[in-house]
């Protein structure tokens, strides 16, 4: 059996848009400059107090964890207003089910969203049934620390070994290699393609339909 980790923002969907603005409105909201949308990418799937406090470039104190606190309260409002869910990118949705299908493959997901947000995006898309293990940033230490990885390993009952994590982020593929597991990145999502291969990838892929020949 084989174990496949998908991570989520930047992967299996496109959030740069709806993250970047709840960032902005908390920003705002503490008298801090907003910031500009490469450098809300670049921390997009770290824990969020981690994030934030990267982008600040301090340690996490008692005004990260308010300013945590209120990029949630933007975020919920967000979607009680109306706002769309975060849009699945081309091709994802289909390779999601074929892998699912196989006998030979077991699904996860291991991402920095909380589990509330989590459970949202993947109800939204038909994606629930799909997956048999999932961490969030409410479950484990932020990515890199392996620790998603290694919960979800023990959980299917499979060695690092036989498991791949495809994400789009650096902290996606310090987190595979630090797990003893293979590290596959996307160019899709919010990573440059040179600094995930820096950072540890054994593969980078363009399309989605790649992705299935290397589980």
């Amino acid at each position: 059996m084989k174990l496949a980790l998908f991570d989520c923002d930047g992967t299996i969907v496109d959030s740069a848009a709806v993250i970047h603005t709840c960032m902005e409105r908390t920003f705002e909201d503490f008298g801090v400059a907003k910031p500009e949308m490469a450098h809300t990418k670049s921390i997009i799937g770290l824990t969020l107090d981690i994030a934030i406090a990267q982008m600040l470039v301090r340690p996490v104190d008692a005004e990260i964890a308010a300013m945590t606190a209120r990029y949630k309260e933007h975020f919920m409002l967000h979607r009680q207003n109306g706002g769309v869910l975060e849009p699945a990118y081309d091709d994802l949705l289909p390779l999601i089910a074929a892998l699912a299908a196989r006998d030979d493959v077991v699904l996860g997901v291991v991402t920095g969203k909380s589990r509330r947000g989590l459970d949202a995006i993947l109800a939204h898309h038909g994606l629930t049934k799909a997956f048999f293990t999932t961490r969030t940033a409410d479950d484990c230490p932020s990515k890199p620390h392996p620790a998603m990885v290694l919960e979800c390993c023990t959980e299917a009952g499979i060695d690092p070994n036989q498991t791949t994590v495809i994400g789009d982020a650096v902290y996606d593929m310090q987190m595979a290699v630090s797990a003893g597991a293979r590290a596959v990145g996307v160019s899709w999502g919010y990573g440059p393609v040179d600094a995930l291969k820096a950072a540890g990838a054994h593969h980078v892929v363009s399309h989605a339909d790649e992705i299935a020949t290397l589980i």
